[in-house]
């Protein structure tokens, strides 16, 4: 899934179904890009950029791996009474 997708929706009050109408794009297609399932033409991936008023390649990025929070002895340090 696109989360920053989902996240630029959010913010911008739009639902998927109300953008989908707006580009001519049936809202099952729409669908398929958010949820990773199918990959937009470069047109597509403009519109909706533009739609949605933010950086296309931020838009379409996915998150490949969580990095680890460092931990004790990687440059943080435990604090507190024990």
């Amino acid at each position: 899934m696109l989360s920053n997708f989902k996240t630029a929706l959010a913010v911008r009050g739009v639902k998927q179904v109300d953008l989908a109408y707006e580009l001519r794009i049936p809202a099952s297609t729409l669908s398929e890009i958010v949820h990773g399932r199918r990959r937009p033409d470069a047109s597509t991936r403009k519109r909706i950029a533009a739609r949605l008023d933010v950086d296309e390649k931020w838009l379409f990025s996915r998150v490949v791996e969580i990095p680890k929070r460092a931990g004790p002895g990687e440059g943080e340090e435990i604090s507190g009474t024990t």
